[in-house]
């Protein structure tokens, strides 16, 4: 006996020694197999790489506590009363991508979060109500899967690609991950796309100029079908046409969605009122079971970017454009149709190794205030929404791996700050201005 749990120990303390010199700066590329009771232990599989990064900031809101202390058009960490230290993310991926070559192949790509951002990316509505954004419900230890897919190419003309798991989104030119964007804040148009889908998604390119995207799931930002109740199986249909310029300097990217019945958002309940698919993206599911499938949600976004060629590299424009529409039922369990539509610009520019300059200017409108949630309170819920935003990014790379970034902020609109929620829903809400600074560090690996 003592013999057997000896030989055993043996073999585990081999397979942690590998494990650990493996990971080190001189792992080798090639596959490393050590043989423990017969079987293969394969500790860095060739072309299996991990990445991520580390993303902490300072963020100071200067609406103050109180009354007026809620952004409504920032969210989470974004909206943090006064002074506020956050921890962004950890981000850490694993991927076996596919190669060039046309031929059967599979490969994987595994996406963990971990953090404040993960929190409100895990569970956008309830992230917006009052008892999730504000200082205290900030969650660095939060755990968010943000992507988790298998992948397949299929030798079918140029090669047709799947993914078929839990795959970000198509729609929007901003990301998940904010060290990726051109600013640290999220923007207006971000927070009314979708972040993810669980599901199938087939992308095809015909040749270098144009490809294209073919997807079912669930529904946006959940794991469940999309129903308002259960009692139906909806689906979200996804597609996307991307055209490249000749030269690869310029994109225009149009994406579709198109959802059976309003969609559900992950953590909330299928028959709760005032659930939304992102934090203002949609009005309220119904209010009953007995409307289940009665119910639908378009959108179109289309976006673009163009790195003019007269600039060496160092300008980047880009522009990014929603239009969408719900119907469904408000909280009382009436109808409800809203629409509503945006359009964001971009620009950037290096001007040498270590300093950039990023700024975005925003517009976002709708015709009804359920749009935001119906967290509106007292004021008439079929009033129209408009709000507006300006960033301004200064980004230093002074480092390696190190990216350092300050930002200010300003929003104004349509109750654009106020408590929007309880029984003094209304009763502070202002117009602004609403203005914010803020700075990230990032470590990238």
């Amino acid at each position: 006996m003592i013999k057997r749990m000896t030989s055993v120990f043996a073999a585990l303390v081999a397979v942690a020694s590998l494990s650990l010199a493996d990971s080190g700066p001189d792992a080798s590329a090639k596959d490393t197999k050590k043989m423990v009771q017969n079987n293969f232990v394969e500790t860095a599989q060739k072309g299996v790489k991990l990445s991520g990064y580390v993303d902490a900031g300072y963020s100071y809101n200067f609406t103050g506590s109180g009354g007026n202390s809620q952004v409504n058009s920032r969210v989470q960490s974004d909206s943090a009363q006064q002074g506020d230290f956050n921890l962004y993310a950890v981000k850490i991926a694993l991927e076996k991508a596919l190669t060039s070559e046309n031929k059967a192949q599979a490969g994987f790509r595994v996406d963990v979060m971990i953090g404040e951002d993960a929190k409100y990316l895990a569970n956008p509505a309830q992230t917006y109500s009052s008892s999730y954004n504000n200082n205290a419900a900030q969650d660095s230890n939060y755990l968010f899967l943000e992507q988790a897919y298998v992948q397949l190419r299929a030798p079918v003309g140029n090669g047709w690609d799947f993914k078929i798991g839990k795959f970000a989104s198509i729609l929007g030119y901003e990301v998940m991950e904010r060290p990726a964007n051109m600013n640290i804040t999220y923007g207006l148009l971000y927070n009314q796309f979708p972040f993810w889908y669980t599901g199938v998604l087939s992308s095809y390119k015909f040749d270098e100029y144009l490809d294209g995207k073919l997807g079912v799931a669930n529904g946006a930002n959940s794991d469940n079908n999309t129903t308002t109740s259960g009692g139906s199986d909806g689906v979200a249909l996804l597609a996307g046409l991307n055209v490249t310029a000749p030269g690869g300097n310029a994109n225009w990217s149009h994406n579709f969605e198109y959802s059976t019945a309003s969609e559900n958002s992950t953590g909330a309940s299928p028959t709760a009122a005032g659930t939304a698919t992102s934090q203002n993206a949609l009005p309220s599911n119904v209010a009953s079971t007995s409307t289940a499938g009665g119910a639908w949600t378009i959108i179109y976004n289309s976006w673009g970017n163009w790195s003019p060629k007269f600039a060496n590299d160092k300008l980047l424009l880009a522009f990014d454009s929603v239009l969408g529409n719900t119907a469904g039922a408000n909280q009382a369990g009436g109808p409800q149709n809203t629409t509503w539509w945006g359009a964001s610009a971009y620009a950037k520019y290096q001007f040498n190794d270590w300093f950039s300059l990023a700024s975005r200017g925003e517009y976002f409108g709708g015709d009804n205030l359920n749009k935001i949630n119906n967290t509106t309170g007292n004021n008439n819920p079929n009033a129209g929404l408009s709000w507006w935003e300006y960033t301004i990014t200064a980004g230093f790379n002074v480092i390696d791996n190190v990216l350092i970034r300050a930002e200010y902020r300003l929003d104004w609109g349509d109750n654009i700050s106020g408590t929007n929620t309880g029984t003094n829903a209304g009763a502070a809400n202002s117009s602004g201005p609403a203005h914010y600074a803020g700075a990230e560090v990032v470590y990238s690996f």
